[in-house]
């Protein structure tokens, strides 16, 4: 299966870690995730599909040692993989491309030789391996449709001015955004990461909520009650 870190596009390069020494998973994870959302984004991939090809890349790595497999290739495999799931298909062309740009800013889209269907290859066997690996679970409830109901419920329960002056809700989705960076996305259910978001996001601008000193439970446990929203 064909390496693809970013040294492997022409030019590109890998800060190494300090002293020379490998940089720890987490950071490792980090980086590759921070990869997905922003040529997600230049893909024009919606918040979902960048969502779900963070958390398979997550799943896959809890499954297999980071040293086995070329984090970027999972990467970009993630991505392809995620656009079938979430029914926004792209072409392995398309993100082979944008990886090369993401690496080299100033480079061409690589030609149509060998390398390029090596890179193509590696790409559509490690689909195949990554769902074998996670024995095809590949669909996720993901926190946006809870957070989205959650922001309307709270507007109404806030004043008009105190939600006006206050970027609650952009804020709140970019918490959410980052929690993809690390495997959090795995360790909590959808709606519980959605209002921990919406808490923080809170606390962050000292926004609170009307009437909850009175109130008999906290207004965040009257969101996590695990019901389904529709």
């Amino acid at each position: 299966m064909e390496t693809v870190r970013p040294e492997s596009f022409e030019g590109g390069a890998v800060a190494p870690g300090a002293q020379g020494r490998p940089a720890p998973e987490a950071r490792v994870h980090f980086r590759v995730t921070r990869f997905i959302m922003e040529a997600g984004v230049k893909l024009g991939m919606q918040s979902i599909p960048i969502a779900t090809a963070c958390t398979i890349y997550h799943k896959f790595f809890c499954e297999i040692n980071l040293d086995a497999y070329d984090p970027y290739l999972v990467a970009m495999s993630s991505i392809y993989l995620a656009g079938k799931v979430e029914e926004q298909h792209l072409r392995t062309r398309d993100i082979i491309n944008v990886s090369n740009r993401y690496f080299n800013p100033s480079s061409e889209p690589l030609e149509l030789d060998s390398r390029f269907w090596e890179l193509r290859d590696s790409i559509v066997q490690c689909e195949l391996l990554m769902l074998r690996v996670l024995r095809f679970q590949v669909s996720f409830q993901h926190p946006h449709k809870y957070l989205l109901h959650y922001l309307i419920s709270l507007k109404n329960w806030l004043n008009r001015y105190s939600w006006q002056r206050t970027p609650i809700s952009v804020t709140a989705w970019a918490l959410l955004r980052d929690s993809y960076h690390g495997g959090l996305c795995l360790r909590f259910q959808a709606q519980h990461l959605a209002v921990a978001v919406l808490y923080l996001a809170l606390q962050v601008y000292g926004v609170e909520v009307p009437a909850e000193s009175e109130a008999e439970k906290p207004w965040w446990q009257i969101y996590t009650m695990d019901t389904e929203i529709p």
